[in-house]
């Protein structure tokens, strides 16, 4: 045998299982959970403008930027490091051949040199130095190129650098700025909540609290022209006139949504 379905709540839904048992609170207590609600919705904004201030996303963009920037420089550094190391060999490499050409030179000048096969076998090696020489200085000069091609390219990283820590130095400030207003404008709706909250009962501010934090941050809504400001939603005939007929002190319940309603002297207009 099938189970028994529930019965049908207002508008073909299931009822709430679980319903509160009834709240009886003064109609103007009553009133000042809506206080508390426009300065919730008001702290809950000021929080969403905090997360998403533009200048922190800024400053974390910024971050990547000069962390990328920092591998650059480095690299950049390391190049003309590498490169003037083989400069230095370079020059080396050229005056240890310089400077033997020049001892050959000065021995072939100084007509000391024996037989003509040895006198052969000298010039032969100075032109072997001379091309030697001009090879090598060839390399010299193209790695001289690099390395200030580096060097350059090293300074200009460092400057952009440099003004990038301005830049971030400047945003964060903007940023902690923007931290100091948003926070100073919590703190006073902060105050003003607690001032608001301080009369009302702690059972029905524990019941709008429930609320608030099951029904995205609105637990208690303005009933007005037959309609919750909660959900927007019009409410059943059958539904206003029980409300109509409740008492005053009686804490009721929109039917669509579950949140708190209040009735305001508009509320079946």
């Amino acid at each position: 045998m099938d189970p028994p379905r529930p019965q049908c709540g207002p508008r073909g839904r299931p009822p709430r299982s679980g319903r509160e048992h009834p709240l009886n609170a003064d109609p103007l207590v009553q009133l000042r959970l809506l206080d508390v609600q426009v300065l919730d919705s008001r702290l809950d904004q000021l929080a969403h403008r905090r997360r998403t201030v533009p200048q922190a996303a800024e400053v974390e963009r910024l971050h990547t930027e000069r962390r990328e920037l920092e591998t650059a420089t480095v690299a950049a550094e390391t190049e003309a490091s590498d490169l003037a190391r083989e400069q230095r060999k370079a020059d080396a490499d050229v005056e240890q051949v310089r400077s033997r050409k020049a001892r050959d030179e000065k021995r072939l000048q100084s007509g000391q040199v024996g037989s003509p096969k040895e006198l052969e076998s000298l010039q032969h090696e100075i032109e072997s130095l001379t091309k030697r020489q001009s090879d090598l200085e060839d390399v010299e000069l193209e790695i001289m190129e690099r390395l200030e091609s580096a060097t350059a390219r090293h300074a200009e990283l460092q400057a952009r650098r440099s003004a990038l820590d301005t830049t971030i130095a400047e945003t964060e400030q903007a940023r902690d700025q923007a931290y100091s207003e948003i926070d100073a404008e919590a703190e006073q709706a902060r105050k003003e909540r607690a001032d608001a909250a301080g009369g009302i009962t702690a059972e029905l501010l524990a019941a709008y609290e429930k609320s608030r934090t099951q029904r995205g941050g609105v637990g208690a809504a303005p009933l007005r022209q037959r309609r919750c400001e909660g959900c927007r939603m019009e409410l059943d005939a059958s539904y206003l006139a029980k409300i109509a007929a409740a008492p005053p002190e009686q804490v009721m319940r929109c039917e669509e949504c579950g949140r708190i309603l209040i009735r305001t002297l508009d509320a079946n207009a």
